[in-house]
């Protein structure tokens, strides 16, 4: 049964249901109130507590890490294709051919003939698919474009900057020695300054020189605008980013130097 308190004269009434009037002071049915139960009342949660506070933010934790973790996993793919489609414009953009995003993946599949991995000593050990993805150490790849019936050389490239890591592509001609393009990215290049080296006014000093000299691989040197150097093709860099130029510079060396055997092989 239920308990009924006069808010008049405190009288505690027992039942289903409230009486007509306060045996004690008549005070009508409208001035009762019912009592609750206190240890009933004690045992529900009490969001005051120390207690309830802490397990309501772990529960929101995982709850928000399980909702994370689920939109992460459904867009992976998604990240994985964009990905995929930013290197096949970087590739073709080597070897001067610029499309949207949209249309790279056909691009690439109209131009891009062969493409495999090598080893330092220019042999074979890798197919296309180990080539685009790039993973394997001590491997380089090598992507061979038909542009407009003359084969081209894709080789990738790989140095560091003044914030970050650089990299990009360069295309040769079929004499494996004459640049045909380069394309070049970084990630975090100073805006105006380190990071004009993607743009094509820089890029496109490469077109036509030369990464062999009497037989003897030179490479080609990134210098100050108004300098030269001396036995080799040289472009000038960028004016106010010469760590990132000298980057450039270093990055054409290192990486193309392990692509050497393949260059002066006669495949």
């Amino acid at each position: 049964m239920a308990k009924y308190k006069c808010k008049v004269c405190g009288y505690i009434h027992e039942g289903n249901k409230v009486p007509d009037v306060c045996p004690i002071c008549a005070a009508p049915a409208s001035d009762f109130e019912e009592v609750k139960d206190e240890a009933a009342a004690k045992k529900g949660i009490n969001r005051d507590s120390n207690v309830y506070t802490v397990v309501y933010a772990s529960v929101m934790v995982v709850l928000v890490a399980v909702v994370l973790a689920f939109t992460s996993q459904s867009l992976k793919s998604f990240q994985k294709a964009n990905e995929d489609n930013d290197k096949r414009q970087q590739i073709l953009r080597s070897v001067n051919v610029s499309v949207p995003a949209g249309e790279a993946e056909a691009k690439y599949n109209e131009l891009i003939k062969d493409a495999f991995l090598i080893d330092a000593n220019g042999e074979k050990v890798g197919d296309a698919q180990a080539a685009f993805a790039g993973s394997e150490a001590d491997a380089y790849p090598v992507f061979v474009a038909n542009i407009d019936g003359q084969t081209k050389y894709i080789m990738a490239l790989h140095g560091a900057g003044l914030w970050g890591p650089l990299w990009g592509y360069i295309s040769v001609d079929a004499d494996k020695n004459t640049v045909f393009g380069t394309d070049f990215s970084h990630q975090g290049e100073t805006p105006g300054l380190g990071a004009e080296i993607t743009k094509v006014a820089f890029s496109s000093q490469f077109a036509g020189k030369q990464l062999f000299k009497n037989g003897e691989f030179k490479s080609i040197a990134v210098v100050k605008p108004g300098k030269s150097a001396a036995g080799q093709d040289y472009v000038d860099g960028i004016s106010g980013g010469t760590i990132t130029s000298q980057g450039v510079g270093n990055m054409l060396f290192d990486s193309l130097k392990e692509y050497k055997k393949f260059l002066t092989s006669k495949e």
